[in-house]
């Protein structure tokens, strides 16, 4: 689900570890801003620390406006009572990522670039293109199709003009800045019964009746079933009727 929308650069956090003119800083604001995640402190946030499964799918999770779950986690180390329960099951009900085993998820290991990029491309259901020259990329890999997605969306390069590393840790500045990337031009959408909205945005709908184009909120249009909206002129797709 997306629209059009338009990002703007951003001002400096409020965390210490988090300078203005660091790769990452723009993303860090956007993802705490959206509520996507938050500093480990309320003046630190480890950028450099890496990232483990649970807060990838979490992270995941509330950028997808943090849909309730159809099913229980089956996994033995994931609490009912865990921050990213809802998460670990959204995500394998949704195809993102599977346990490490029938019964365990592991959700404190460390997630690698090359799981962050796999799990991204799966939550957007992106569409590989072109290819890499990554030379520890191999064609067969789970992550060559996602790597190849991501770089042709510059939602990430690699660590140099011949490698991506994919089996390196993936830190926290690094998969914030992923999900920032993939996300430019879309909508942070919120949940609003059945129907996905931006609750103070209004859009033109497209005239199926010859009678003009007219202004309609958000939330009015996706409950009354239109699926096409513009905003400046861009065109949008939003859900069906609530």
């Amino acid at each position: 689900v997306s629209v059009e929308a338009e990002f703007v650069k951003t001002a400096a956090t409020s965390f210490a570890d988090v300078p203005a003119n660091a790769y990452f800083a723009d993303a860090v604001k956007w993802a705490v801003d959206k509520g996507i995640t938050n500093g480990l402190s309320d003046t630190m946030f480890g950028p450099y620390e890496s990232c483990t499964r649970a807060q990838i799918v979490t992270f995941l999770w509330r950028a997808a406006g943090s849909p309730e779950r159809k099913t229980v986690s089956i996994f033995t180390d994931v609490s009912a009572s865990a921050y990213y329960a809802k998460a670990v099951a959204w995500a394998v009900e949704n195809g993102i990522t599977n346990g490490m085993t029938e019964t365990t998820f592991a959700p404190d290991a460390t997630c690698t670039r090359g799981q962050s990029v796999t799990f991204l491309y799966r939550a957007l259901k992106g569409t590989a293109s072109g290819s890499t020259n990554f030379t520890d990329v191999k064609s067969d890999a789970f992550y060559a199709d996602a790597i190849n997605w991501a770089v042709a969306n510059n939602v990430t390069n690699g660590t140099s003009n011949t490698t991506f590393s994919p089996n390196a840790d993936c830190t926290r500045a690094e998969i914030v800045t992923f999900l920032y990337r993939a996300y430019q031009g879309k909508l942070n959408l919120k949940s609003c019964g059945k129907a996905a909205v931006h609750s103070n945005r209004r859009f033109f709908l497209l005239s199926t009746n010859g009678k003009g184009n007219r202004t309609l909120g958000e939330k009015s249009a996706v409950c009354r079933g239109f699926s096409f909206l513009t905003k400046s002129g861009k065109r949008g797709v939003l859900p069906l009727a609530c």
